[in-house]
């Protein structure tokens, strides 16, 4: 059935109908139940792609994430959607499973419903070497693109997390807890973000005149697996660190699993504090003292950008949200 069949069996123009279903002006209540009472009868439902076109403005954002199974990005991706929904917007959600020909179809699929902005969270506009093809990919769609990270080459807006600020935050931290043994482990050197973390890391041994153990920096997957992995090495080393910062909480809980598989107490012989604080934080014992990023803010920031691009209005090429340091159980004084 379509607006003309429903036209039709109630004596009304399209026009009419197609008033009922936006609401876009005032119909006669009598008219209206009429149309209502057809269209419930027949279970019709406007087509989405359409309804979202109603005025020349697309209401749909796609939103692409590296794997939503990642609290990182669960967490993100609902703050997300609650902002569009409060803005009258819908969010087409894909997975890219860090995936590159999911990441490119993602792109042709939000393009095919006619998405108005494009959010991505991950994956490749977080290679700290972008990939100029994928660049190349974004720009030809012509829909405004906004994401927590960066890539060189495409026409872009950025609404990301400062991560100088999240070492310092950590750092200064347990330095007050008069930590000197500081390690920082998991994530990959390729990826921006943690790129940008470990060269804070280091210049913070710079400032304070703290030796820089090469041994204390370790590289690994983002996950449990990750973290435990790290904490291993650490552990095994022959001077251990009295303190490890995680780049996030899922391999902050796999080095907690480590610690406690070792005999170690946390924060009683060894100090972790992680990023991200998701809901792991709060399950975990002890509860992980971390860094938060305000999800809220920072899943807002991100469909405000989009919008207001939608609405052909110019919002800031970059922006970052401050850090904070949520205080929990997992460290103390040396």
């Amino acid at each position: 059935m379509t607006i003309y069949d429903i036209a039709r069996e109630a004596k009304v123009s399209p026009a009419t109908v197609s008033r009922v279903i936006s609401g876009s002006a005032k119909v006669k209540p009598e008219k209206e139940k009429l149309i209502r009472s057809i269209m419930s009868r027949n279970n019709f439902h406007p087509n989405a792609i359409a309804q979202s076109l109603i005025g020349g403005q697309s209401k749909i954002i796609g939103l692409l994430v590296a794997d939503i199974r990642n609290p990182f990005y669960a967490a993100l991706s609902v703050e997300c959607e609650i902002a569009a929904k409060r803005a009258d917007y819908r969010v087409m959600l894909r997975n890219a499973f860090n995936d590159d020909s999911i990441e490119d179809d993602s792109l042709d699929m939000f393009a095919e419903h006619r998405a108005g902005a494009i959010i991505q969270i991950g994956c490749r506009v977080d290679d700290l070497v972008g990939d100029p093809a994928y660049a190349t990919h974004i720009n030809s769609l012509d829909i405004p693109f906004v994401s927590t990270g960066t890539l060189d080459g495409c026409n872009m807006y950025t609404y990301g997390i400062d991560n100088a600020a999240c070492i310092d935050i950590a750092f200064e931290y347990l330095r007050g807890l008069g930590h000197r043994r500081i390690a920082l482990f998991g994530g990959r050197l390729r990826v921006r973000s943690t790129y940008e973390k470990w060269t804070r890391y280091i210049y913070l041994h710079g400032k304070y005149g703290i030796p820089i153990n090469t041994s204390y920096v370790q590289e690994s997957d983002y996950d449990f697996n990750g973290g435990v992995e790290c904490m291993n090495r650490l552990l095994a080393l022959p001077e251990r660190p009295t303190a490890v910062i995680a780049i996030s909480d899922h391999a902050a809980v796999g080095a907690l699993s480590a610690a406690h598989k070792a005999g170690l107490s946390v924060p009683g012989d060894i100090s972790l504090i992680s990023h991200d604080n998701t809901f792991l934080t709060e399950i975990t014992t002890p509860r992980l003292t971390g860094i938060d990023y305000d999800y809220e803010k920072l899943g807002g920031g991100l469909v405000s950008t989009a919008i207001t691009l939608i609405n052909k209005k110019e919002p800031p090429r970059e922006a970052f949200i401050a850090p904070t340091l949520n205080i929990k159980d997992s460290c103390a004084k040396i």
